[in-house]
């Protein structure tokens, strides 16, 4: 069988027909994807089913699948204490027409909206007990115990990334040494938590991180609205006060202020004023 999405490194599921592709899905999962409902990004598709169940569809070139495979959401169903949509099935195939490979999770509807886009422009309502949940799934995270390796942005996490990150942008003389790995959801943004009910999905790419990925990730999320920004810092202020979080506050920044960064990106300056003083705090201790 042909599907109809190229294979080609520029597909964009945002713009390419997949109609073929949800007939086998609905096929294999045996339900009814609702059109109304269908949300269509870069990489993924996602709908509402007949059965009240969600079911998201990923493209992923193989090469870009690593050795642990790509069973993320699969993989987390058995994490406890965190606050995440219950795993029922999914059905995975490889393209016909070239090196890509295709992945439908089914899993339990969301308890509410997603809170905003990845990178949010004004701060969201959100009540003292969304941030305790949050709080809570993130501590139970990282002390769970796993073989995987997180992925961010598809990229498998190691030191020499951690470094070559931060050595790109940030020249200053420090140490960018990893001291703790612990699990990491690795794509923490405003996109992949609900609200008010608080909820964390998007699982593809969890696994073992330097401590502070996911809150980093959720504070350089958030810089275009600073009170948002601070609230993060806060809450989890244990996580940006220790040495791998004060790495992992660059890492992100390095993708800020790297090469691809936009002129009119309004984190721009506050990744600028954090990077810099988190590098003295780096070199006086």
């Amino acid at each position: 069988m042909t599907l109809s999405v190229s294979t080609s490194q520029a597909v964009d599921l945002r713009v390419q027909p997949v109609d073929e592709v949800l007939d086998r899905v609905k096929r294999s999962l045996q339900v009814r994807l609702l059109p109304d409902t269908v949300v269509r990004k870069r990489r993924s598709v996602g709908a509402r089913t007949d059965l009240d169940t969600w079911v998201r569809i990923e493209r992923r070139l193989i090469d870009k699948i690593p050795d642990q495979g790509w069973n993320g959401t699969e993989s987390a169903a058995r994490l406890a204490g965190i606050a995440r949509p219950e795993w029922h099935g999914c059905v995975v195939w490889r393209d016909t027409d070239g090196p890509v490979m295709w992945r439908a999770d089914e899993t339990e509807l969301l308890p509410g909206n997603p809170v905003g886009s990845a990178v949010v422009s004004e701060a969201p309502e959100l009540p003292d007990d969304w941030w305790d949940a949050l709080n809570a799934s993130l501590d139970a995270l990282a002390a769970q115990d796993t073989g995987r390796v997180a992925t961010p942005d598809t990229v498998t996490i190691t030191q020499a990334l951690v470094t070559e990150s931060i050595r790109g942008v940030f020249a200053d003389d420090f140490d960018t040494s990893v001291e703790r790995w612990v699990p990491a959801h690795a794509d923490l943004n405003w996109a992949n938590v609900t609200a008010p009910v608080f909820s964390l999905f998007d699982w593809e790419d969890w696994g073992n991180a330097p401590l502070g990925l996911d809150s980093a990730s959720l504070w350089a999320s958030s810089l275009a609205v600073p009170a948002l920004a601070d609230r993060v810092r806060h809450e989890r202020r244990s996580d940006f006060e220790s040495r791998d979080g004060k790495l992992m506050t660059l890492f992100v920044c390095s993708k800020i202020l790297g090469p691809d960064a936009h002129p009119e990106d309004p984190r721009l300056e506050p990744a600028r004023r954090t990077s810099e003083q988190v590098i003295k705090e780096l070199q006086s201790g």
